[in-house]
């Protein structure tokens, strides 16, 4: 079996973006709102992907008792309170 080198840097596969970008689910009075199941702990690479997200989960959202979101990248607040109601 012959000895072959590790691959360069080059050629290796890129790791996966972070998942920086969430949403703070949040209350009538701003205070943090828990949920459970598929909807909880989502991050997303991208403010794109975020926004996606919301506009496509926010009326299930609102049924779990969310009344806005604030958008974060990080630790670093972009925007919020945004509300989920009409």
């Amino acid at each position: 079996m012959a000895n072959v080198p590790p691959e360069p840097p080059t050629f290796q596969p890129s790791q996966a973006p972070d998942q920086t970008w969430h949403w703070r689910l949040e209350d009538a009075n701003g205070a943090e709102v828990e949920i459970a199941g598929d909807l909880a702990g989502q991050s997303f690479a991208s403010q794109a992907d975020a926004e996606s997200w919301v506009g496509e989960f926010y009326a299930d959202l609102a049924d779990l008792g969310v009344d806005a979101v604030s958008l974060f990248d990080g630790d670093r607040l972009v925007y919020g309170q945004m509300s989920l109601h009409a």
